[in-house]
Order: structure tokens, then C-alpha cells, then sequence
């Protein structure tokens, strides 16, 4: 396989001031993308701001002959955002490239939470996401390219203990992405989901020493590199930590169907384990795909003939 290059591409990596940000920032500016470097520079928990660690990778950037822009807006703030995605166009006349990074923490139990930090992370993972797609999205179907990847966790995956905010809003990655990549298609606008296990200062108190030394951003960063290239897949969620790469997906069951007389809850806790069996489970392309499924059940249980 030829080697994968950025040059002549426009790439805006947000959250790019440290951990994995930085790694995504640096590896695209190092096989020839222009980077627009975004971060806020909060705290973990979204508080504060300071322009340094931008202003640093940038810094970095230019150091190995590459080029490179700071730009330190709040992706939860429309306006800031569309004032970014202004900037790298008179800059550099393109957006090729989105990669949707930037996060905070503020985890407690669910009883325990108080619904500000509930919204405030959903609204810097996931209205943030949508802020820098949706400003990107018209440039990238009028040049007929781009490549965005939404960054997704285990947490919103698999769930995990005390992130009810931020399991929420790292799987609505998932929804945004499936959406996206059918409405892109035809514009050669790839969308695809990362969901990357690393030592950062986001994970800085939960891993042992040893298994933060495996799990670098750098270990991440191919990964993202992959999905944001010119033969990229679309609608992928690359599962990644410490040089490990996998794919996740959803599947259904075959499942039951039951007759109007027999339709009852007792029918469906008596029939539970065929509603839950593997065997000839499916990935489904879209929502209507589930909706046709079961039509086409219900249709050969009674004997009819549905020319669907």
C-alpha cells in the first residue's frame, strides 16, 4: 500500500493542546496537512482557559517545517467555531479534515450530579461535535471531500461507573455518525468514530504506571490517521489503546414475532430466549432497514405477501 499523505489537506483537530489532540495534531502535520490546533485550554473539568498549549503544538509544528494555526474557541459555542472554520478558509482556502477531540470530566453518580455539569458535558462532546461538523459540512460537499471522525469512549460503548453525563454523550457519537455518513455519501464526505483508551490527563489517576506507559496517545494516533485519510472507510467506530485496533458494532437478532392474539408480555418473557438468540444476527444499513425487517416478519406470519 502506498504510503498514506496529507499534503495539500486542511485538517482542524480540536482539543489539540495536549494528550491525544496533540498526538492527532502532530501526526497529520508531520505527513504534510496544515492544522488549525484548537483548544480552549481548560482545566479537566472545563474550567479556565489559556491559549499556551495551542499556541505550543503550533509551535511544535512549525518547528519541523510544517504549518499551522491556533485557534482557541469553545467548539459548545457556535459562532466561535464558525469564526475557526473563517479563519483556516482565508488561510488556507479548504477544510479537508475535522477531527472532533476536544472533552471535559466532571463525573459523580447520577444521584449525585447536578444537571449543569450533565449539560455542560454533553454540551462540549456532542453539540460541540455537530458545532465543527456542521460548519464544515457545506465546504466539504462543495469541494466534494472530507473526512470527520467524531471521538467516542468505552464509557458511552460499555458504560462505566460515575460518567452518566459523559457515557451519554460519547455514545450519541454513534447516532451522529450513522446519520451523517448516509447524508454525506454522495458528496465523498466519509464519517467515521473513534473510541480510543489512552493516558491522558483525562484517565491520569485511573491507570496503574505500568499500563500507562502501553497506553500513549502516540499508540492512538495511526488509528485516527487511517480514518481521516483518502481511503478511509465510512461509518466505522475503530475501538484503539496501546497499538490495539479493533471495530465495534451493533447487531439484531433474528427475534420473534408474535400474532396479534399472542402478543403479550407473558409471551415475550416465556419467548426471551429466542428474542435474545444469536444465531443469524444482522447489522442493520439504516433505521428503515429494522422497520422493513419487522413488516416482512409480521407479513409471512400471517401468510401475506408483502412485495417489499
Amino acid at each position: 500500500m502506498a504510503g498514506i499523505s496529507f499534503e495539500g489537506r486542511v485538517a482542524i483537530v480540536t482539543g489539540a493542546g495536549t494528550g491525544l489532540g496533540r498526538s492527532h495534531a502532530l501526526g497529520l502535520a508531520q505527513r504534510g496537512a496544515k492544522v488549525v490546533v484548537n483548544d480552549l485550554g481548560v482545566s479537566r473539568d472545563g474550567t479556565g482557559s489559556s491559549s499556551e498549549a495551542a499556541e505550543a503544538v503550533v509551535a511544535e509544528i512549525k518547528a519541523m517545517g510544517g504549518d499551522a494555526m491556533a485557534h482557541g474557541c469553545d467548539v459548545s459555542d457556535e459562532a466561535g467555531v464558525n469564526d475557526m472554520v473563517a479563519q483556516a478558509m482565508d488561510a488556507w482556502g479548504r477544510v479537508d479534515i475535522a477531527v472532533n477531540n476536544a472533552g471535559i470530566l466532571r463525573d459523580k453518580t447520577f444521584a449525585k450530579m447536578e444537571m449543569a455539569d450533565f449539560r455542560k458535558v454533553v454540551d462540549v462532546h456532542l453539540i460541540g461535535s455537530a458545532n465543527v461538523a456542521h460548519a464544515c459540512w457545506p465546504i466539504m460537499r462543495e469541494q466534494k471531500y472530507g473526512r470527520i471522525v467524531f471521538t467516542a469512549s468505552g464509557s458511552g460503548l460499555y458504560g462505566n461507573f460515575g460518567q452518566s453525563n459523559y457515557g451519554a454523550a460519547k455514545a450519541a457519537m454513534m447516532g451522529l455518525m450513522n446519520v451523517l455518513h448516509l447524508e454525506g455519501a454522495r458528496d465523498n464526505i466519509r464519517v467515521n468514530t473513534l473510541a480510543p483508551t489512552a493516558a491522558t490527563r483525562m484517565t491520569e489517576e485511573l491507570l496503574p504506571p505500568e499500563a500507562a506507559a502501553l497506553l500513549a496517545p502516540e499508540t492512538i494516533t495511526p488509528g485516527l490517521l487511517y480514518l481521516v485519510s483518502e481511503d478511509a472507510p465510512s461509518r466505522f467506530i475503530m475501538g484503539a489503546g496501546a497499538g490495539s485496533f479493533a471495530q465495534t458494532r451493533v447487531y439484531e437478532t433474528q427475534g420473534i414475532t408474535l400474532l396479534d392474539g399472542d402478543n403479550t408480555p407473558e409471551a415475550i418473557a416465556a419467548r426471551f430466549a429466542d428474542l435474545n438468540d444469536p444465531e443469524g444476527q444482522e447489522y442493520m444499513q439504516d433505521a428503515f432497514s429494522q422497520t422493513k425487517k419487522y413488516a416482512l416478519n409480521a407479513a409471512k406470519a400471517r401468510g401475506l405477501k408483502l412485495d417489499w
